[in-house]
């Protein structure tokens, strides 16, 4: 496709949590990319040109600046444009506690998610013990859902968009356990962003770019 207009380019993996993110803060922000959509096992050049990291997600802006961390993607698609305000631009205090929660849930409950989908996968004896680990979380959440319908207010946030791949993951794990578990508001918050119009347009599914060279602006603002 030619390029009528200049536009970051973004290369993605469908059903990597992390490139979702990174969708989700676009659609969020309003603001269109070409997405680009690859698999790991024939990753384009052009993309390891511009980050010989060669994960996703990876934005590459018209003036040549990369960014290749998926909060950072974040940070940046909501620092062009945030209409719903996911930032709390007026509230500093909050957006630090966001941060803070966003860190916690990076650094410790996705290597216990990690464990706890191994255990599942290779029918291991320590899967209570897994799932244990990853609970002290997620009652962090029930708890922050049961004073609001999102995490930090009546309204989402940054904080929400970017724990939600992973809850996700979290619920997929043991599912008859997870749909009797004692998290009657993390399901809810969760079943609301798994039927809305959101999370249909993050994951549709596009042809390969390697096989189609064709890119896809996305969201789709009918340009």
């Amino acid at each position: 496709m030619n390029k009528i207009i200049d536009l970051p380019v973004l290369y993605s993996l469908r059903n990597c949590p992390f490139a979702m993110l990174a969708r989700i803060a676009i659609y969020k922000s309003n603001q269109p990319i070409w997405l680009r959509d690859i698999v790991l096992s024939d990753k384009p050049a052009e993309m390891l040109a511009a980050s010989p990291k060669a994960t996703v997600p990876v934005i590459v802006t018209p003036k040549g600046q990369v960014i290749e961390e998926s909060y950072e993607v974040m940070l940046w698609a909501l620092s062009q444009s945030d209409p719903d305000d996911l930032l709390f631009a007026t509230d500093a205090a909050k957006f630090d506690s966001m941060l803070a929660l966003i860190y916690r849930f990076d650094s410790e409950f996705k290597s216990c998610l990690e464990n706890y989908k191994c255990a599942k996968r290779y029918s291991e004896s320590n899967i209570v013990e897994c799932r244990l680990a990853c609970e002290v979380y997620v009652q962090q959440l029930e708890l922050l859902l049961s004073e609001h319908e999102f995490l930090f207010a009546d309204r989402e946030s940054l904080a929400d968009i970017a724990l939600l791949p992973f809850i996700r993951q979290f619920a997929r794990v043991e599912r008859q356990w997870y749909l009797q578990s004692p998290y009657p508001h993390v399901r809810a918050w969760l079943n609301a962003y798994l039927q809305s119009k959101m999370f249909s347009k993050v994951m549709t599914k596009y042809p390969l770019w390697l096989e189609s060279r064709q890119d896809v602006i996305f969201p789709d603002l009918h340009f």
